[in-house]
This record gives C-alpha cells, sequence and structure tokens, in this order.
C-alpha cells in the first residue's frame, strides 16, 4: 500500500500592480494640476525603532572647526615691493642677449675710435685739442647704442606682449617703469663710465706731450695748457667720464620714455636720431642774417653740442652754456618725457 504524495503549496501570488493613470479631468472641465501628496511613512515596529536610536545618534562635536574650503599655498606669500621689480628687470636685461652685444658694441667704438684717434695723432707736436676730445669721436658713435638699448628695453615688451605679463605680475605700474628706469641706468652709467675711462687713459698716455711752442692758442684751449705742455685737469677728467656718462644715459633713458610713449620700436629709435641729429644738421644749411639768432639756439642746444662742450669743444659760442648746463636742459626734458609715459601707461591698456 503506498502512501499519496503530500500536497504541493502554491506561494501565493500579488496580484499586479497597475501603473499610475495621470490625472484626467472630467470632460468640459479644464486641467488643474494636482498638488503633490506628502509621504507617509507607515507605522514603524518597536524593535525597528530602537535600532534606528541605537545606530543613527547625532555627530559628536570635535574639538576643531572645520575650515572653509580654499587655496592654501605651500611658498609663503609676501606683499611685492620695488625690491622685486628691480629684480625681474635686472633678470631680464642680463639675460636678453641683444643687451650685452648692444653694450659689448658701444664700448667697442667708443675705445677703439678714441684709440685710433690717438695713435694717428701721437706723433703731432700741438693737436690744437683737449688731451682727452678723442674720446668724444668714439662716444659720438657708441652713444647710438644706448638710445637704441633703452627704447628696445620697454617697446621690445609691447611688441612681443611680454608686457601684459609683467604688468600683471606687477599691477603696480609706475612700479615698473620705475624700475626699468634705475636697472637700465645703472647699467648704461657704469659701461659709458667705464668706456670713457679707458679711452681717456689711452688719451693722455699717447698724446701726453704735447707742447704748444708759442703757438695761437684758442679760447676753448685756455684751461688745457699749462707752463706750455697740454693736460688735463681734475675738471677735465670729471667732465669726460663722469658727465658725459651721465649725458649717454640720460639720453638712453629718454629713448626709453619715448619708447614707451609710441610703443613701436622702429618709430622710437627714428624719432630719437631725428632729436640728435636734425637739430645740428638743420643749423649747418641755415645762413643769412635772419636765420643767425635760430641757429645759434640749435647748435646750443643740440644734443651733440652737449656731449661736445663737456670734452672742452663747444660747436658754437665758447661763452655759452657749459656742459653741465646742458646736461641739466637734457635731465629737465628726460623727467617731462617720463611724466608723459608714466601717464600713458597708467592711463591705456598695455
Amino acid at each position: 500500500m503506498t502512501t499519496p504524495p503530500p500536497p504541493q503549496h502554491t506561494p501565493h501570488q500579488a496580484p499586479p500592480q497597475q501603473p499610475p493613470q495621470p490625472y484626467a479631468p472630467p470632460q468640459g472641465q479644464p486641467y488643474q494640476q494636482q498638488p503633490p501628496q506628502p509621504y507617509q511613512q507607515g507605522p514603524v515596529p518597536p524593535q525597528a525603532a530602537a535600532h534606528q536610536q541605537q545606530h543613527h545618534q547625532p555627530p559628536q562635536q570635535h574639538a576643531y572647526q572645520q575650515q572653509p574650503a580654499g587655496y592654501a599655498s605651500a611658498i609663503p606669500v609676501r606683499g611685492a615691493h620695488l625690491g622685486h621689480a628691480l629684480l625681474s628687470e635686472w633678470t631680464k636685461i642680463r639675460t636678453v642677449r641683444s643687451t650685452m652685444w648692444t653694450l659689448a658694441v658701444m664700448f667697442v667704438l667708443t675705445v677703439g675710435i678714441g684709440t685710433l684717434f690717438a695713435l694717428a695723432l701721437s706723433g703731432e707736436e700741438y693737436v690744437g685739442l683737449p688731451l682727452l676730445s678723442g674720446t668724444f669721436f668714439g662716444l659720438m658713435l657708441g652713444q647710438i647704442c644706448v638710445m637704441t638699448l633703452g627704447v628696445l628695453v620697454i617697446s621690445s615688451e609691447y611688441g612681443t606682449g611680454m608686457m601684459r605679463t609683467t604688468l600683471t605680475a606687477s599691477p603696480q605700474r609706475g612700479r615698473v617703469l620705475l624700475a626699468k628706469v634705475l636697472v637700465f641706468f645703472a647699467v648704461s652709467f657704469t659701461m659709458t663710465l667705464l668706456a670713457t675711462g679707458l679711452s681717456g687713459l689711452i688719451q693722455s698716455s699717447l698724446l701726453g706731450d704735447q707742447t704748444t711752442a708759442d703757438r695761437y692758442i684758442e679760447s676753448y684751449m685756455e684751461s688745457s695748457i699749462e707752463n706750455g705742455t697740454v693736460v688735463a685737469t681734475g675738471e677735465h677728467w670729471m667732465d669726460a667720464t663722469v658727465g658725459a656718462a651721465l649725458f649717454v644715459s640720460l639720453l638712453g633713458v629718454l629713448g626709453l620714455a619715448i619708447g614707451a610713449l609710441l610703443r613701436h620700436s622702429a618709430g622710437a629709435i627714428t624719432t630719437m636720431m631725428a632729436l640728435v641729429l636734425v637739430p645740428l644738421i638743420a643749423a649747418m644749411f641755415m645762413f643769412g642774417e635772419s636765420l643767425a639768432s635760430l641757429q645759434e639756439f640749435l647748435l646750443e642746444y643740440s644734443a651733440l653740442n652737449g656731449l661736445a662742450t663737456l670734452f672742452g669743444m663747444p660747436m658754437g659760442n665758447a661763452d655759452a652754456m657749459s656742459g653741465w648746463g646742458l646736461l641739466g636742459v637734457l635731465a629737465a626734458v628726460t623727467v617731462a618725457a617720463l611724466i608723459a609715459a608714466y601717464a600713458k601707461l597708467t592711463t591705456t591698456d598695455a
């Protein structure tokens, strides 16, 4: 007799849930959006409520307060000052290859032409020029290099777009201009002083044995004659070295100001060449009594005459303004140009 198998229990299947039907208004009535129904939680068993209270305690208060999210630099942040701008300009001017080449050409022209002048006249008994005058002929060409470098110090940054980076790193635009002027003036003055000093030593050693021998002495040579011998006094050395270096360096700073105003290298260099050469060239072609006063004015206040006067060779009237007076005029013009450059730099975009 066999035992019948136990009955199989089939699991009770819940009827399939119908998806919620969208609300349809009765016919003839406008559609009105139904407000959302708040979620209602069913009753929670006592065991579940105790479990939630046990595992969901309020967070403990820590001893430290959470800092707001932000960037903290590992490098100490310090306020920028003029020293940083000077260091930046010094790095730029000494690492650019054109700076070294321009200053080297200026040095070679000043010393080289002065040496050739002294060698050519070393056999003469009396030259008729101050003892240190040969340096002027070399520096007359060497100053072009300094003016060109002064223009390129600032106009090259405008040409390459580097000026925007410079002003972003140092928003104080007056500080940037001042740093450029100080660094360039120091470099140009030092190099020009070395060149004029070396050239003066060569002039003095090769032409120091000149004698007048009852010759006619021009008025500008009277201060260079002592006991019938051509000499260079301490004042002459000061004029031909420190004075000449200041004059050429100020011309370079004037070129820097013109470059900041025009912001174009070729235009600024052409303008500087015109300021230096045009007055003297125009005065040479002025004839007649009606133009005599204008000719004398252009000769006296031309840049080349100011440099020549420092070497004891004035191109106009010997009783006119001294070399240091003309140096003061150049300084005033340079300061005025720098003020205009500062005004444009602070009121216009780079």
